[in-house]
C-alpha cells in the first residue's frame, strides 16, 4: 500500500509541512500531478491525518500545561468521559491507559484557577473516582513527528 516514494514524501512533509507541492515534487523526483495524486491517496487512506499549525501558547495567555491522571469506577462510564472530553477546548489529548488509573489528559489553562475549574469539572463526570495531576516546568521534546 505505501510504497518507498510515499515514505519519502511523508518523510518530507513531517519535517516541513508547508512545502509546496512543486519543491516536494522535486525532491522525490515526481511530477506535481503525481505527488498530488499520492497526497490525496495518503489522505483518502488515512494515513495523513492532518496538517497543523503549533502557535505558541504564552502568545494567548495559556500559561499552565498538565497532565491529568483521571481514576473511574468501571468501564460503563466511558462513552460519557469521551462525550465531555471533546467538549471541553482545554484538554489537547485524552488517552486510555493502563497500569495506575484510566485516562490522561493533556491539559493547558492560563493559570491555577483556571485549572481548579477544569478539575473540579472533571471531578463531577459520571464514574470519575479521582485524579492526580501533574503541572509541567519545562518541555524538552514535543513533537508530532513518528519514525518511519
Amino acid at each position: 500500500m505505501i510504497d518507498d516514494l510515499d515514505i519519502q514524501i511523508l518523510k518530507t512533509l513531517q519535517q516541513d509541512g508547508r512545502i509546496k507541492r512543486n519543491e516536494l515534487a522535486e525532491q522525490v523526483g515526481l511530477s506535481v500531478p503525481s505527488v498530488s495524486e499520492r497526497l490525496k491517496k495518503l489522505e483518502d487512506n488515512k494515513i495523513i491525518e492532518g496538517y497543523y499549525t503549533k502557535v505558541k501558547r504564552q502568545t494567548f495567555g495559556y500559561d499552565i500545561l498538565a497532565f491529568i491522571l483521571v481514576m473511574m469506577d468501571s468501564s460503563k462510564h466511558y462513552k460519557d468521559l469521551i462525550k465531555h472530553v471533546d467538549k471541553q477546548p482545554n484538554i489537547l489529548e485524552c488517552h486510555s491507559v493502563l497500569g495506575e488509573g484510566s485516562h490522561l489528559l493533556k491539559v493547558l489553562v492560563k493559570n491555577t484557577e483556571s485549572l481548579e475549574k477544569l478539575l473540579s469539572e472533571v471531578q463531577t463526570w459520571p464514574g470519575v473516582t479521582g485524579t492526580k495531576t501533574t503541572f509541567v516546568l519545562s518541555t524538552i521534546k514535543e513533537t508530532t513527528s513518528i519514525n518511519i
